[in-house]
């Protein structure tokens, strides 16, 4: 079984939280904060096994983007690249390590 997401913030070159230098006031921080994010963890996790196939990503990155995508109406290449770039992004969806 998949594990659940963990909240985590990236460190950047100059190993100052990235999160911390973000406008807490953006509304896609805002949003992030009030999105069940466990409740997709516990939804999606059922469909997921560590025996079969590669690692998988985090069940809040998949999930994040597919709302990025439909909020800003982004092809998924569009919302990848903006996710690669954009650090509210990333915030959004819990950024990886």
């Amino acid at each position: 079984m998949l594990t659940p997401s963990k909240t985590f913030h990236q460190l950047n070159l100059f190993e100052t939280d990235l999160l911390l230098q973000l406008d807490p006031s953006d509304p896609l921080l805002k949003l992030s904060t009030v999105i069940p994010w466990h409740e997709f963890d516990e939804a999606f996790s059922i469909h997921y096994t560590e025996d079969t196939g590669a690692p998988s990503k985090p069940i809040r990155l998949m999930v994040g983007l597919l709302i990025l995508k439909q909020l800003e109406n982004l092809s998924d290449e569009a919302v990848v690249l903006q996710w690669k770039r954009n650090p509210y992004y990333q915030a959004f969806c819990g950024m990886p390590k």
